[in-house]
């Protein structure tokens, strides 16, 4: 049972992301490296291609041969700069491209596969030949008198260039495996200070724990400012009998009421309310009040009663409010909040808040529900929790959440509660 709870707990589930997000990077890091061997070796590849053939048109032997000066074999010379140059191909050509050299002997005499430039300049292309792909570059090789009597080109094969990365590999494999297992020690690290602070708890455990906190927080604030106007109002009333102006502390009482008993009416009107969110918007009302902001609220009669739970549903609607409430505080005058809750259709609950502030900026819309992200200031309690909350919990519900601007709404569909 105990193994049980500790697989599915927090800690584990923070190992397993932590450990599978280091080996996505270590594969993506390999890969990185052996695509970085292979551009190296290319160009280690067009570099000796292009020293060789450049040395090769200005060697006297090659130069006498083409030029008819100094007649020659240059097979057995092309055949041991191949050899000392570790390089696959040596082909000299005359200035029409007819082989002279080559190493496949048979293939002396034929056309040059390969591109010849238009003018006597050396140019480097990876072309497939008699021995396949390859990258060469071709040389002109220039006479004393400033003609072209040929060309020379040299070439390494893509097979060749491949097997000069494998060298490379232990290199590659080690920095992976360095940073795979300082990944690991890193989940393993993060897996136990979560379990300090979490222990074997499920993460849908801490969740909820996060949840009741936020609507014990949200709720005992609503009920604060619900209890100290209420006390306002009573001091008043008892101060104005005491005066013997009966007629004034009856109308503070009464409207006390009716302001209070609006709400009390919508919330029993439904056949299946919340009576805790009806709670939670009577203190919201207070506070609202108590802050300077308007405060409408309207409950449709068909509205369906929300699937979650109560401790959830405080949550939701009461960080909502909350965010609104800060918006609107901080906003210009008029400064108002309005809640809504309506059906959405087939047993679906909508919740509309929105309220009077300067909004959410376009360039940040995309993250107001990530976790510890907020436009408050950073010392603000709870600062980045609240919306992102409100995503999990309504999302793990089956519902959505979404806002938008002008004036800012934030809209929740949720779905209703089986009868």
């Amino acid at each position: 049972m105990v193994e049980r709870a500790r697989r599915g707990s927090a800690a584990s589930r923070v190992f397993v992301v932590v450990a599978v997000a280091v080996m996505a990077l270590v594969l993506l890091l390999s890969g990185l490296l052996v695509l970085d061997a292979q551009r190296a070796a290319r160009a280690e590849a067009e570099e000796v291609t292009h020293a060789v053939s450049s040395a090769l048109a200005v060697t006297p032997a090659v130069v006498g041969a083409l030029d008819g000066s100094a007649p020659a074999d240059l097979q057995p010379f092309a055949e041991s700069v191949m050899a000392d140059a570790s390089v696959d191909f040596v082909t000299i050509m005359t200035p029409d491209g007819i082989r002279v050299t080559h190493r496949e002997r048979e293939e002396i005499g034929r056309p040059y596969l390969g591109t010849i430039p238009a003018r006597p300049v050396a140019a480097t292309e990876e072309f497939t030949g008699t021995l396949g792909p390859s990258i060469r570059t071709i040389t002109p090789v220039i006479a004393a008198d400033g003609d072209l009597v040929g060309w020379v080109s040299v070439g390494l094969t893509v097979g060749s260039i491949a097997s000069d990365i494998v060298p490379r590999l232990p290199g590659v494999l080690a920095i992976a495996s360095a940073v795979l297992a300082a990944g690991f020690v890193g989940a393993y690290l993060a897996q136990r200070t979560t379990r300090q602070v979490a222990g074997d708890l499920p993460a849908g455990t801490i969740r909820d724990a996060v949840s009741s906190y936020e609507s014990v927080r949200t709720l005992g604030e609503a009920l604060r400012a619900q209890t100290h106007e209420h006390g306002n109002r009573m001091h008043t009333a008892v101060s104005l009998l005491e005066l013997g102006r009966t007629r004034e502390a009856i109308e503070i009482l009464t409207e006390t009421s009716r302001q209070s008993q609006a709400l009390v009416d919508q919330v029993a009107a439904r056949r299946d309310g919340d009576p805790t969110v009806g709670a939670l918007l009577l203190g919201k009302a207070a506070q609202a009040r108590e802050r300077g902001v308007e405060w409408t609220a309207d409950i449709a009669a068909d509205a369906p009663r929300s699937s979650l739970s109560p401790v959830d549903a405080v949550s939701v609607v009461g960080n909502l409010i909350d965010n609104a409430l800060d918006a609107a505080a901080a906003g210009s005058a008029p400064r108002w909040v309005r809640v809504r809750f309506t059906s959405a259709g087939e047993r679906m609950l909508r919740i509309d808040v929105s309220d009077s502030g300067d909004g959410v900026p376009p360039d940040l819309a995309d993250r107001v529900f990530e976790h510890g992200f907020s436009t408050k200031p950073a010392e603000a309690a709870g600062r980045g929790v609240g919306l992102s909350l409100v995503r999990s919990i309504v999302e793990g519900a089956g519902g959505s959440v979404d806002h938008a601007s002008d004036p800012t709404v934030f809209t929740v569909v949720l779905p209703g509660r089986d009868r």
